[in-house]
């Protein structure tokens, strides 16, 4: 006789590029750990876009309410004003919140706080990065210096804030050019949909006032590319990823959509190897 196994109940909030490609992997790859219960996006037709492609009735929620009373773990894939809020709200409602928009959480310790205190997990994926196990271990000794520079194709800083309140027209841009060079904190602020592995470091290593981030674009590149390097008591590490950009969105690497899914498997299959 066959026992049933418990399937993990899944919600999904954002349905762009990155939404989508968790849904379709969590429908192909994770059937027998997980269900997609409910999606939701402010955009209506976006969610009953993918409910359709997705091929299950009655999924998309009339509100992030709705999403969450129907979850157990939800994914956050909507880098928003008040994604922050949004993620509080799921932790809130004891549920398990894996996201993605991580620079959200560089200033939010309130909420690791509040997830303990309810019995609920923050998922943080690695992201378009390699070695945050590393990252992590080396961090429990002295660490001289952290520093990650990433290339990006000029459009993948398209309608950017930043540029557009400094008059600053990107696609104009001809030849290799620093865009940034400064601190965590700033390039976050600057930057939130480009540089999520930037928060990542930091909370990996809980050394943010050690870490230096360069942004540098060019319409020589091709591909979205992260570099890390880390000095420390436990000699040197140096990690490059050269990422295809994700085809429905150039701002977001391929390997971001599959690290956000990775970390979900883990979570719903209880295999938990690295980070």
């Amino acid at each position: 006789m066959k026992t049933s196994t418990y399937k993990v109940k899944i919600g999904i909030v954002g349905c762009g590029a990155i939404g989508n490609g968790i849904a379709s992997r969590i429908k192909k790859d994770l059937f027998n750990d997980a269900k997609i219960v409910s999606i939701f996006d402010i955009d209506k037709n976006k969610s009953l876009k993918l409910s359709k492609k997705l091929k299950i009735k009655n999924l998309a929620a009339d509100s992030i309410e709705e999403l969450i009373s129907k979850s157990d773990c939800v994914v956050e894939a909507i880098n928003a004003e008040n994604t922050e809020e949004i993620i509080k709200k799921i932790i809130k409602n004891r549920k398990t919140v894996l996201v993605m928009s991580v620079g959200k959480l560089i200033d939010a310790d309130y909420l690791f706080q509040l997830a303990r205190k309810n019995k609920c997990y923050i998922l943080l994926p690695s992201g378009a990065i390699a070695g945050v196990d590393a990252i992590k271990a080396a961090s429990l000794v002295k660490v001289k210096s952290i520093t990650l520079t990433t290339k990006k194709p000029p459009k993948g800083f398209l309608n950017n804030r930043y540029f557009e309140k400094k008059g600053i027209d990107i696609s104009k841009v001809t030849k290799e050019t620093v865009l940034f060079d400064g601190n965590v904190n700033t390039a976050v602020e600057r930057f939130p949909q480009n540089i999520n592995v930037a928060a990542t470091i930091a909370l990996a290593s809980q050394l943010k006032n050690k870490i230096r981030i360069k942004i540098i674009t060019s319409p020589a590149f091709k591909k979205n590319v992260h570099e890390i390097e880390m000095v420390g008591d436990f000699g040197r590490i140096v990690t490059k990823t050269e990422n295809v950009v994700c085809p429905e969105n150039p701002k977001t690497s391929y390997l971001a959509i599959l690290s956000g899914f990775q970390t979900l498997k883990q979570f719903c299959t209880g295999i938990l190897v690295g980070t």
